[in-house]
């Protein structure tokens, strides 16, 4: 079997062409994402979330603001975050998964930077002004998530204007089988027009031939097995991100609870639920899930401002989002929401990362040595 080509974003190289997929709040922290890296591919620390589960945050504390509270416990938890997983990998390709649509999107992006991340991958929403956040810091690799090739060209137009770069990688990602928030509407998520197999051929060509650069795109959404892998790479991929297969393993800094729902799922529970954000998020089927789904949630407890658009803290509809993940990422998988993507229900156990990397790479175990150590 062919071995794999070793994917380069920017000044990184990592041995293998697989992006661990970002996931908040706190399910893909340090842990997972050093563990992924030592393994030889690109580990993701999400930013989405993490102070509310670190020492920094007391919303009780007198005369704190709660808003004021979580953002700056976030910052700080970041900084915690990446010490640890350079400490965990000291040599491994590290980067964060930072929310456009956060309110604190551009401290974080700003703070990672400063603390010496190798890469910023945004989604959630257009990352027009990233290249701003990272002035300082050029050695940072710079990846956008799109969905479609017009939001790439609209990407790649704004910054070679303002900025005079351009992405050091794209990220698309297929709404119809991805987790969590999906960048479409319910009515889109099936268009085919929105596929791996349309987007991925059509950007790859548009980056060569109008763009003229050597950008790699980097499939999402669906990706499990080698098989998998080989069929986005046939699209002109030069690498795939994987999340939810990593949720199932020792690594991941999930609750147990939480990685056990995840193996004991079936493909016949993965849902598509309604958001605060206002777009459709891919998850499994819980009686959380069933009270959203039904729009019988009713808002609860406090709001920390944490989105730019959100149903619950405006019209106070739905949900706070924040917190039904929060809750199900400290194991409880009743009432809190469990994101997946459409490949739930075929993880039979929990796995380490290194046995799902030399699965996914056909490679001996030998040959996995941990980078760095």
């Amino acid at each position: 079997m062919k071995g794999l080509t070793p994917l380069r974003i920017g000044q990184q190289v990592a041995r293998y062409p697989i992006v661990q997929g970002g996931m908040g709040v706190r399910i893909s922290g340090a842990r997972l994402a050093a563990a992924v890296a030592n393994a030889g591919g690109i580990g993701i620390i999400s930013t989405a979330g993490l102070g509310l589960n670190s020492p920094y945050f007391d919303p009780q504390r007198p005369g704190k603001d709660p808003q004021t509270a979580f953002f700056a416990a976030n910052r700080l938890a970041l900084i915690d975050e990446l010490r640890l997983a350079r400490t965990l990998s000291p040599t491994g390709v590290i980067g964060i998964n930072s929310m456009v649509a956060t309110r604190d999107h551009e401290t974080m992006v700003r703070t990672a930077a400063a603390a010496g991340v190798n890469l910023v991958i945004a989604g959630a929403g257009l990352p027009l002004r990233l290249p701003e956040y990272t002035a300082d810091h050029p050695e940072v690799a710079l990846v956008p998530i799109v969905s479609s090739v017009r939001a790439a060209q609209l990407i790649c137009r704004k910054w070679e204007r303002q900025y005079q770069r351009l992405p050091d990688a794209i990220v698309v990602e297929s709404p119809r089988y991805a987790g969590g928030h999906l960048g479409a509407r319910e009515s889109e998520v099936m268009d085919p027009a929105l596929s791996a197999e349309q987007v991925i051929p059509a950007l790859v060509a548009y980056l060569r031939e109008e763009v003229g650069a050597d950008i790699p795109v980097i499939a999402a959404g669906g990706v499990w097995d080698r098989a998998d892998l080989e069929a986005m790479l046939a699209l002109g991929a030069r690498g795939v991100q994987l999340g939810t297969r990593f949720i199932t393993t020792h690594e991941c800094d999930a609750a147990p609870a939480y990685k056990e729902f995840h193996r004991q799922a079936s493909p016949e529970d993965v849902v598509l639920v309604p958001s605060p954000v206002g777009l459709p998020g891919r998850a499994l089927r819980n009686p959380f899930a069933e009270k959203a789904i039904q729009g019988v949630l009713r808002p609860q407890g406090g709001c920390f401002n944490c989105l730019h658009s959100c149903k619950w803290r405006d019209s106070r509809e739905t949900y706070c989002i924040l917190q039904a993940l929060d809750r199900a990422s400290r194991g409880d998988v009743v009432n809190g929401l469990i994101f997946s993507g459409a490949n739930a229900g075929r993880a039979k156990e929990i796995q380490s990362v290194a046995a799902i990397i030399q699965e996914l790479t056909q490679e001996p175990p030998q040959a996995l040595t941990p980078v760095g150590v």
